[in-house]
């Protein structure tokens, strides 16, 4: 078994029937590989990790890339070293660069002490650039000279600071385009890019659908004391069909909600008032549709009295705690907020009373 070449954690009880095909990483990742394409990846990965090349992952956003370079690090030689994950389009080029390696006082207004960087904190270790291609291009011409000489200056500073770090980087965008429109440079990738791991989208996998839904039903059960929902067999069709624009972050949160909602209809629902019209659902070879009873056109009507359910219950479920509640269904803090006041949700309201409601808006 792979879970037991990587002496990995054990799955969580009535998992194991999915450890052939599920490896648990850390803070809550894990990589599933049930379909030929993502098997063939793992393969590659295997192949790759321990030799001391630069790895590019590309693939839309969501589809699981730091669980790739993640499972890169956890099969290399520095596995028991540090890894590191940098968001390269969180930070602007200043605070980036420092954060990436450090700085000396006075570099800066407030720098009032030495800082060392990610690279110096990941040294013998692993770090990942993700979102690469939004690194502004004059530090992308300092992190090529890492690459090849695995030396910098602190900002601000003099000395020369050497360190022995893998670098894997990441990216959702056509390499081709970033490098035309001068984003991204090309003697970079071209260093980055020593072997490239494409993972492809889950409506291109769609073996792993019932795998991932499994997988993050029970985790998420487990995790929240929640008792175990399986699917219908009409909500797993209605899954195989929908081609999950987000990926499979966009099916980890559909089973949270579920999880928290405790109907199949409302946690769906989101997902086709989203995508509708957007061709989110196949139109070829598309199962028979079932009559009256159909799961779209039980969604269909529920769409303003689920809302105001998802919220309510996700509000009961964090006991009021708004930026909590927001997260678990994956919005914002501030759509939450309007959306307590569009339904005018009130924290002193029996939580029936808001559920008959909605059910009769319906």
């Amino acid at each position: 078994m792979l879970n037991d070449f990587l002496n990995v954690p054990s799955l969580p009880p009535g998992l194991d029937g999915l450890a052939g095909a599920v490896v648990e990483l850390t803070d809550g990742l894990s990589f599933v590989a049930s379909s030929p394409a993502m098997r063939k990846l793992r393969e590659l990965v295997n192949q790759v990790a321990k030799i001391e090349v630069p790895v590019l992952c590309v693939g839309e956003s969501g589809t699981g890339k730091e669980v790739i370079a993640r499972l890169l690090h956890r099969l290399s030689l520095r596995s028991q070293r540090t890894f590191l994950k940098v968001n390269c389009a969180a930070l602007p080029s200043e605070l980036l660069e420092s954060e990436l390696f450090g700085y000396e006082p006075g570099a800066f207004t407030g720098a009032v002490r030495s800082k060392p960087g990610k690279f110096e904190l990941c040294n013998k270790g692993t770090i990942l650039l993700d979102e690469v291609a939004e690194m502004p291009l004059a530090l992308q011409a300092k992190l090529l000279h890492v690459l090849q000489d695995q030396e910098f200056s602190r900002l601000g500073g003099c000395s020369i600071v050497k360190v022995d770090v893998r670098v894997l980087a990441a990216t959702n965008v056509d390499i081709k385009y970033a490098i035309a429109a001068k984003k991204l440079r090309e003697d970079l990738f071209y260093r980055l890019s020593t072997v490239v791991l494409h993972i492809p989208p889950l409506r291109e996998r769609r073996e792993d659908i019932p795998v991932l839904l499994q997988y993050y039903l029970g985790r998420f059960a487990v995790r929240h004391a929640i008792a175990p929902r399986p699917l219908s067999s009409q909500a797993l069709e209605f899954c195989m069909r929908y081609d999950w624009p987000g990926n499979v972050r966009e099916l980890e949160n559909f089973t949270k909600r579920y999880l928290i909602l405790g109907e199949e209809a409302l946690s769906a629902q989101t997902l086709e008032a989203e995508d509708a019209g957007n061709g989110t659902f196949r139109n070829a070879a598309e199962p028979q549709k079932v009559g009256q009873g159909d799961l779209k056109s039980t969604l269909r009507t529920l769409k303003d009295g689920a809302e105001r359910l998802a919220i309510n219950r996700a509000l009961q479920e964090t006991h009021w705690n708004r930026r909590e509640a927001a997260g678990l269904l994956n919005i914002s803090y501030k759509t939450m907020l309007n959306k307590i006041r569009q339904h005018s949700i009130d924290e002193r309201l029996p939580t029936d009373l808001v559920v008959h409601d909605a059910a009769a808006e319906g």
